[in-house]
C-alpha cells in the first residue's frame, strides 16, 4: 500500500505553492510529481487532495472560519494549505478516522509550521471535527485488549 502520509505531506507542499502564486493546479501537480521522489507515495490521492482543495478552497474555509482566531487570509500560509487538506479529509474521506485526520494535520504542522503551529492546528481541527463529524466524535472509542 502507497504511503498517505506522504502524500498530504506533498499535498501541502503543492497546496502552499498554489496559493502563494496562484499558478494553474495541474501545472503545480505535474512539477511535484516530476521534481519529487514520489514512488512511495499515493499519487491519486495526492492528486484527489490537490485539486479539490483548489475547486473548493471557499467552501473548505467556511467549515473552519468560524473557530479561527483571525481572517483565514491572515493565517500563515503554511498553515492555510495544513487546514485546507485536513477540512478536505474530514470531509470528504469519511473512510479515514477523523483522529486520523487530525494526528496528521499535526504532524504535517510539526514538519512545516511554526514552532507551535501545530497546537493551532490541532485546536481548528478538533472543532471542525465535531462539525463535520458529530457521530464518530461521540461514538465510544474500542478498547484495545489486554495482553496477558
Amino acid at each position: 500500500m502507497k504511503n498517505r502520509s506522504k502524500s498530504r505531506q506533498f499535498a501541502v507542499q503543492a497546496i502552499y505553492s498554489w496559493l502563494l502564486t496562484e499558478q494553474n493546479v495541474s501545472d503545480i501537480e505535474v512539477h511535484f510529481i516530476s521534481e519529487h521522489d514520489m514512488e512511495d507515495a499515493d499519487i491519486s490521492y495526492f492528486q484527489e487532495i490537490l485539486y479539490f482543495v483548489s475547486a473548493h478552497k471557499m467552501a473548505l474555509i467556511d467549515h473552519m472560519e468560524a473557530y479561527l482566531s483571525r481572517s483565514f487570509a491572515s493565517v500563515d500560509p503554511v498553515e492555510q494549505a495544513i487546514l485546507l487538506m485536513s477540512v478536505f479529509e474530514m470531509e470528504q474521506r469519511k473512510d479515514v478516522p477523523y483522529r486520523v485526520v487530525i494526528n496528521e494535520s499535526v504532524e504535517c504542522a510539526k514538519v512545516f509550521g511554526a514552532e507551535d503551529g501545530h497546537k493551532f492546528i490541532n485546536g481548528i481541527m478538533d472543532k471542525v471535527a465535531v462539525k463535520l463529524r458529530q457521530p464518530e466524535v461521540d461514538a465510544p472509542r474500542k478498547k484495545k485488549p489486554r495482553k496477558r
